[in-house]
């Protein structure tokens, strides 16, 4: 969160009108709303269960951006 204010900072100091800001938020442990189902990450896989998949019951960093 830091990071953007001092963008926002500079810009006010800078009298700077910006065209465009994209920001990237991800909450990481945050509630799903729909079921998300993976494979078992390489090198976490349970032994004897290489192949079952997972559902994840929390969101993980980045999710938003795999997801299409």
């Amino acid at each position: 969160m830091t990071s953007i204010r001092t963008i926002f900072s500079i810009l006010e100091v800078e009298d700077l009108n910006p065209k465009q800001l994209d920001v990237n938020i991800t909450f990481i442990h945050g509630d799903l709303e729909e079921e998300i189902y993976m494979h078992q990450p390489k090198g976490y896989e349970n032994k004897g269960k290489e192949k079952l998949i997972c559902r994840l019951k929390k969101s993980l960093y980045c999710l938003g951006t795999m997801i299409e």
